[in-house]
């Protein structure tokens, strides 16, 4: 039973004082953010009120709201110069907030919450109705806030993650091998295979326009556009014989994920190597749950469920994804059986294997 089951109704207030004060934080953070505060703390400070405002263009009345409350929550440091208060952004907070090749870099968390904010009557209005919230609706700010925060990971751990599987490497290597990620989002993904894996043809599909738009572009700029396409369409646009198809955190967003296993089934060589990566959420609930059950609940409330609620038919099945419910999607798309590979401390991500045959 969770502790706060039998807590009084003072302890509850509370619990609740510090979750309004945490998305206060969230929300101050995607101001530093998006203004670019926290940037030049970065790179140029320490700053002063005046002096941070005249270097990102911003008023210097909310740059100084906006630093006393970052000194009280602990995120940035105070101290005075010459009878001038100014602030500096300590090494680890720079890094956590600014940088986006560091596998702490969480910056874009905050994003994808003030953009579930914005549509917030629309949320509303879908839980009353059974509608939903597209990715389209939440904008921009989700859209690359999910790109830029696993980009890293796809850029720094993916090669190796892969070439830790013996078997899976060997298939990824095969000469002029042809690999699929579906639902590639802006490439980050497909981009690191192909880097990976330089004799290979990569072919990203993925049903949102700005984010294969942006795709091409990274294309183009990693110098991998000679050997890998993006596609504005879904998985049953997969032509010919794949070696390898992927599905990076993405099926549990999708309405009709059995539809689309089975178009990857078919496009896939029975030699081939299907690999999905999900949420690595519990086999079954846990109340109450650890910071990673409570995360993708969170994430599955504001924008996995009412996006895939958003077209109909759908399954809705929310990003807490868990392994039962993957396998029996795997099984009714006609695979035998799934298994998971052993591929740790990839940020929050499970990796499982769907297999032709038992």
């Amino acid at each position: 039973m969770s502790p706060h089951a039998q807590a009084d109704a003072d302890s509850w207030a509370e619990h609740v004082l510090g979750a309004a004060i945490g998305a206060m934080d969230t929300l101050a953070i995607h101001l530093g953010d998006r203004l670019g505060w926290y940037r030049a703390l970065a790179t140029g400070g320490p700053h002063t009120p005046e002096s941070l405002a005249a270097a990102t263009g911003t008023h210097a009345r909310y740059a100084r709201e906006w630093l006393e409350h970052q000194a009280v929550s602990g995120m940035v440091v105070a101290s005075e110069i010459d009878c001038e208060r100014s602030y500096s952004l300590p090494p680890g907070a720079a890094e956590a907030l600014t940088d986006g090749t560091s596998l702490a870099y969480v910056a874009p968390l905050a994003r994808m919450v003030a953009a579930a904010g914005v549509q917030m009557p629309a949320l509303v209005d879908a839980y009353r109705s059974g509608g939903g919230v597209s990715w389209a609706d939440l904008g921009d700010d989700a859209r690359w806030a999910q790109a830029d925060v696993n980009r890293p990971w796809f850029e720094t751990m993916l090669a190796p993650a892969l070439a830790a599987v013996p078997d899976l490497d060997v298939i990824l290597s095969r000469p002029g091998a042809r690999i699929a990620d579906v639902a590639c989002g802006a490439g980050w993904s497909a981009l690191a295979l192909a880097r990976a894996y330089p004799t290979a043809r990569v072919t990203g599909v993925d049903v949102d326009e700005p984010s294969i738009l942006r795709a091409r572009a990274n294309a183009i700029e990693a110098g991998v556009a000679d050997r890998v396409e993006f596609l504005h369409a879904d998985a049953g646009a997969l032509e010919g014989s794949y070696d390898a198809a992927f599905v990076l955190e993405a099926l549990h967003d999708m309405p009709r994920p059995v539809e689309v296993l089975d178009a990857i089934r078919r496009a896939v060589r029975p030699d081939g190597a299907v690999v999905v990566m999900d949420e690595a959420v519990a086999e079954s609930p846990a109340e109450p749950g650890d910071m990673v059950e409570r995360l993708m609940y969170g994430y599955s409330i504001l924008v996995c469920l009412p996006d895939s609620m958003s077209a109909q038919p759908s399954v809705a099945t929310g990003t807490v994804m868990r392994p039962g419910i993957l396998r029996g999607y795997a099984e009714d798309a006609g695979f035998a059986r799934v298994s998971v590979l052993p591929i740790e401390d990839f940020a929050f991500f499970r990796f499982y294997r769907l297999h032709h045959d038992a």
